[in-house]
C-alpha cells in the first residue's frame, strides 16, 4: 500500500510552513495540501498556531510592569549579597 502524500506532508508541515524545504518538496507538499481536505485542515491549524506564537513573541510587557520586574530583580540581587 502506498501513501497518497499525507504522511510526507504531515512530517514536513512545519518546515514547509517556514519555507525550509527545497523548492521541489515545497511544490509537492503544496499540491498535496491543496488537493487533500484533511491535510488542508492540519495546515490551517499549524499556520494559525505559528502566526499566533510569532505575534505573541513580538509583544512586550507594558513599561510600568517591566520597571516593576527590574526593580524586584535589583532588590533580590542586593538582598543576596
Amino acid at each position: 500500500m502506498t501513501d497518497c502524500g499525507c504522511e510526507k506532508a504531515r512530517l514536513d508541515l512545519e518546515e514547509y510552513l517556514r519555507n525550509e524545504v527545497c523548492k521541489t518538496e515545497h511544490a509537492q507538499i503544496r499540491e498535496h495540501i491543496e488537493s487533500c481536505p484533511s491535510c488542508q485542515g492540519e495546515a490551517l491549524v499549524a499556520s494559525t498556531l505559528t502566526e499566533v506564537v510569532a505575534r505573541a513573541c513580538k509583544e512586550s510587557a507594558p513599561e510600568e510592569l517591566r520597571d516593576q520586574v527590574l526593580a524586584k530583580l535589583r532588590e533580590a540581587q542586593v538582598a543576596a549579597h
